[in-house]
């Protein structure tokens, strides 16, 4: 991988704090607030990776149509 990645995120990190400086936030809550976001996705991310993974190779059945309303 290359910095170009890095350099971009850096930019759009300025970017997104500023927003919120701008609406009248504090820079230092900001970035309170993001890492406290960043740690709980981590954590999420540690106890599953990749959650298609999770998915259930069994056949979705189509719900039963045997109900009163559906005979008339």
């Amino acid at each position: 991988m290359t910095k170009d990645w890095r350099d971009d995120l850096s930019l759009k990190l300025e970017d997104f704090v500023d927003t919120f400086v701008v609406k009248g936030a504090n820079a230092t809550d900001v970035y309170d607030a993001i890492q406290n976001e960043l740690d709980r996705l981590r954590v999420a991310y540690d106890r599953d990776s990749d959650p298609t993974d999770d998915q259930s190779d069994d056949v979705v059945e189509e719900p039963s149509n045997d109900w009163p309303a559906s005979q008339a």
